[in-house]
Formats: C-alpha cells, sequence, structure tokens
C-alpha cells in the first residue's frame, strides 16, 4: 500500500478496513468522521490519526456499538494536528435523526428484532464481510458467556437473520450467509479442540442419510468438550451402513441423530440404532438415542430414545449419562429471558439448511 506524506486515499484505506470505499463515504458524510486534511482542497487522503480513528470505529461496530455512539468515541480519540478545527468536520447525523432516504442501521440492514449488542455487531460484520471481526467476536462472546448462551442468542439468531433477508431479497446476502456459516463453524470447532474430552465412552453426532445441515451438531460438540466429554463427529448425511458401522466400532453412551426435515428422520434408522448392543457377553450395553432437530417433532419417542428441544437440553441430558449433575445455568447479562432459540429452532444458512 503507497502512502505519501499527505495520507492515503480512500480506496486504499477501504481495502485496508476490508469495507467498501462507499461505506467509508457514507461514513464521512453521516457520522462526520471524514479525513482531517483534503489534498489540494477536494481529494481525500486519510492520515495515520485517520487511518487509526477509522479502525476504531470498525472495532466498535464488531463489537455491537452503535454506529453513531461508535463513531463519536471514534472521533474523541482522534488526535488532530495543529491549526485543525471542528469546523472541517462534515455535520454528524445520529441515528436517531437519519439523513433523508437512509434508515438507522441496526445490525447492518438484517432483520433481527429485539436482540442483544453482541449479536447486532456480528451482524453488521457479517455484512461488512468483515471476517477478522467476525472471528474475535465469536471468540469473545464464547468466552464472555459460555457456549450455550453464545450459541442461542448470538449466533442462532445472527444466522436466522441473514436467512430471512436472503429468502426475500432475491438471492441477496448468500455470500453474507456463507462467509456467518463458515466463521460460526470455524468459532465451533475451535472452542471444541480448546476444552478436549475426557478419555471415556464417546457421544457419536451424525446428520441422517440425505440431511446435509451441520452447524446445530457443531454447537452441540462445542458444549460436550466444554463440559469434558468426548465426541466423535460424522457430519452430515452419513448412509445408515456406515452409521451402523461406526456404533459398532466405538461402543458411544450416546448417539445424537440430527434431522432438519420430516422427510429425511428415520425412525427405522432411530429404532435400529436404539436396539444395538456392544461390550463384553453378559454385560452388553446400548446406546442412548437422541432425536434433535424439528425433522423429529410430531411423534413420542420410542424406549432408548429421548427428543431434546434445544442444545441446552440435550446438553445435560447426555451429561445425566456420565453420572455427573449438570452445571448451573450460565449467568445471562440482560434481565429479562429471551425467548428460546435451540436445536428445534435451527439457523437458515448454507450449513445448516437449505432454502425452501
Amino acid at each position: 500500500m503507497v502512502e505519501t506524506s499527505l495520507g492515503i486515499t480512500t480506496g486504499a484505506l477501504a481495502q485496508r478496513l476490508g469495507v467498501s470505499p462507499t461505506t467509508v463515504r457514507s461514513w464521512e458524510q453521516r457520522y462526520g468522521i471524514g479525513p482531517a486534511i483534503r489534498a489540494d482542497g477536494k481529494h481525500r487522503r486519510w492520515s495515520p490519526s485517520d487511518v487509526a480513528m477509522l479502525e476504531e470505529m470498525c472495532r466498535l461496530t464488531a463489537s455491537g456499538i452503535p454506529p453513531a455512539e461508535a463513531a463519536r468515541a471514534a472521533r474523541s480519540d482522534r488526535r488532530e494536528p495543529a491549526g485543525i478545527g471542528k469546523e472541517l468536520a462534515a455535520p454528524v447525523l445520529s441515528d436517531s435523526d437519519p439523513s433523508p432516504g437512509r434508515k438507522p442501521a441496526g445490525g447492518g440492514g438484517l432483520p433481527l428484532g429485539d436482540v442483544r449488542q453482541e449479536c447486532r455487531g456480528l451482524a453488521r460484520a457479517a455484512v461488512r464481510l468483515d471476517a477478522p471481526a467476525m472471528e474475535t467476536l465469536l471468540e469473545q462472546v464464547i468466552s464472555d458467556f459460555g457456549l450455550v448462551t453464545a450459541w442461542e442468542e448470538v449466533m442462532v439468531p445472527t444466522l436466522h437473520a441473514v436467512g430471512r433477508k436472503w429468502e426475500s431479497s432475491d438471492d441477496r446476502y448468500v455470500e453474507v450467509e456463507h462467509l456467518l456459516s463458515w466463521q460460526v463453524s470455524t468459532a465451533l470447532r475451535r472452542a471444541a479442540i480448546a476444552s478436549a474430552g475426557r478419555q471415556s465412552a464417546p457421544v457419536l453426532l451424525a446428520c441422517v442419510p440425505s440431511e446435509p445441515h451441520t452447524l446445530p451438531l457443531e454447537a452441540l460438540a462445542a458444549g460436550l468438550s466444554e463440559r469434558g466429554i468426548a465426541t466423535l463427529m460424522f457430519g452430515g448425511a452419513v448412509p445408515a451402513e456406515a452409521l451402523d458401522a461406526a456404533v459398532r466400532r466405538c461402543g458411544p453412551a450416546a448417539v445424537v441423530l440430527w434431522s432438519q426435515a420430516r422427510s429425511t428422520a428415520s425412525y427405522a434408522l432411530a429404532r435400529h440404532v436404539a436396539g444395538m448392543t456392544f461390550g463384553l457377553r453378559g454385560a452388553r450395553t446400548a446406546p442412548l438415542v437422541l432425536l434433535a432437530g424439528p425433522g423429529w417433532a410430531g411423534r413420542t419417542p420410542d424406549s432408548g430414545m429421548l427428543r431434546p428441544r434445544g442444545l441446552r437440553e440435550a446438553l445435560d441430558s447426555i451429561t445425566r449419562i456420565y453420572g455427573e449433575p449438570p452445571p448451573e445455568p450460565e449467568r445471562r447479562s440482560v434481565a429479562d429471558e429471551p425467548e428460546p432459540l435451540g436445536m428445534d429452532r435451527s439457523p437458515t444458512s448454507s450449513r445448516t439448511a437449505s432454502r425452501p
């Protein structure tokens, strides 16, 4: 990147920040967060202090701070060159007083509704295709709130919002949905690796045949690892023969079968797995089968099966198999309990659900 004594261009700055030049210009127009000096009286040139100011705004918005508030904070931190007064700044418009034809950014234009601040930050980073910001924010919410709360109150609402936006905008935002799904998947896998499960009979996680949607299972795998329970993730669309072989070879304490739609839910397969036994003759055991996902709705599970209605319930049910009480509920930073978002309300995204 070429920098002159007068600074860098808007295009170079946008590339450095990972946003579009249009976004940078709109921030300048709307929030008064433009360059302190213009070359030849009109051409934008961004000095090192200007760049630091924009980098700080990106960091703040990615953490969920509303853009207008982030801009005010970023401007207050800028050290303006001597002789440059505030009269050079563009008029500042707050989110409560948008310019004509504009609406408050909220979650980057996604239909989020009443969600927590971190969810809005993730949505804004997703719309900007800002992978580093998404990675940082997801890692932070898992660390701060625990896997279950991060999944139910940040990841799932954002994935749902992207799915709704995709369905209502003639296949636009597909790139946002794909990148967000990948970043969520990466964060969940890192969480699972960071919390290695103990050496014991594992939990086998698999999607039923013809079911490719894996993200909810990845969340469950991470949650089990967080509780010290070993897992074997077989992923999407596992053939019945392969599932049978896997169960016989590893002798799992539990088998979780994910089905997103009723068309893929196979009770015959579930009954077969629940009836499998292994171990020494005279002391054989069978796995507990958990029917996870909305595909299993509308039917009472047979003996040896459970149908958890959410991530937390699935984690608690499996934890009890190992003779340990479930952990205390995670502390929430919001006063009101949100509507449950769990495995039966799985996200609509490329790695979790096909478009209807």
